[in-house]
């Protein structure tokens, strides 16, 4: 796969979809009055009306949205839609003529494949910054405000305070992820959302005004070689399914407490966390095939994913 040209022609390409996001959310200080603090981070335009993808925790909670767009103007910005669980969220400003980034697919992207990150770090004036490297890792799982985000794209481009929400690009100035953490203290180590989860979500929130959670309705831990062994079971790989939810897609294909999933759609499934982010990557309706080995059978059973139910 092209990776594109230079670093100058991308960073060129992608600069008139950049803004930077400022926000004032009202906290308690230490006598219960409310205070008013500032926030800085970045967003990456997705839609010539005026839509602009960043994340949830830059814009969250907040009374007043500021954004400043590449020509310096500064517009009054308001939530549209917003996804805690994936960290995405979606802002609308009243300007036209917006330069929309082209959105590329994260899906065939490769390990050690050039990237830029750009963003406004550091609350740092005069436009954004570009810092540069490569994809380290994919489907990485991090834990921060109380919240477990998965499958995210791993880069040792420098991501700094103020670059959430801001791009992360290949070569050809296209959008692969949406920069979203920072480890403190780590060297190296950053975190993008992958772009084909941003579209997804964005395509929900306006769609449906929130993000659709597919849902199969199964309970179960990974099986390993050791825990196979000792309960003879006839697999060694895959989740053990201890509960099928009553009334869920699983119940009614036919899954049993006691299967083992080893596959979905034909890709292996080695551990709990393979089988979630599987079926998170499906849509409400569509039908994947499970395999499971049941009794040391083989079977195949076809399952029709709905929305996870509200907690």
């Amino acid at each position: 796969m092209s990776t594109g040209g230079s670093n100058e022609e991308a960073v060129e390409k992608i600069l008139p979809s950049v803004v930077n996001i400022s926000t004032v959310q009202l906290l308690m200080d230490f006598m219960f009055l409310p205070t008013p603090v500032t926030g800085v981070g970045s967003g990456t335009v997705v839609g010539e009306d005026g839509l602009i993808a960043t994340n949830f925790h830059v814009v969250r909670g907040t009374t007043d949205i500021n954004v400043t767009l590449a020509d310096g103007t500064v517009v009054i910005g308001r939530v549209v839609g917003m996804d805690q669980e994936s960290d995405v969220a979606l802002v609308k400003v009243d300007a036209s003529g917006l330069r929309a980034a082209e959105l590329g697919d994260s899906d065939t992207l490769r390990i050690g494949q050039p990237v830029l990150a750009i963003g406004n770090p550091l609350g740092l004036m005069g436009g954004p910054t570009v810092t540069a490297g490569v994809i380290s890792a994919f489907r990485r799982n991090i834990r921060g405000q109380g919240v477990f985000f998965e499958e995210l794209l791993q880069t040792d481009a420098a991501i700094n305070p103020g670059n959430s929400g801001g791009p992360l690009i290949d070569l050809s100035g296209k959008v692969v992820g949406i920069n979203t953490a920072v480890i403190p203290y780590a060297q190296g180590i950053g975190f993008a959302i992958p772009i084909n989860v941003v579209k997804r979500v964005v395509d929900d929130l306006l769609t449906y005004g929130r993000a659709l959670k597919p849902f199969l309705g199964i309970v179960g831990y990974d099986l390993n070689e050791m825990i196979a062994r000792y309960y003879e079971l006839p697999a060694n790989r895959g989740v053990f399914i201890t509960e099928v939810v009553r009334g869920s897609p699983a119940h009614s294909a036919g899954i049993r407490r006691g299967d083992i999933v080893i596959a979905i759609d034909d890709s292996p499934v080695r551990n709990f966390s393979e089988l979630r982010n599987a079926v998170r990557r499906r849509r409400i309706g569509e039908i994947v095939k499970v395999e499971i080995v049941r009794g040391g059978e083989i079977l195949q059973l076809h399952v029709m994913l709905v929305e996870r139910p509200k907690q």
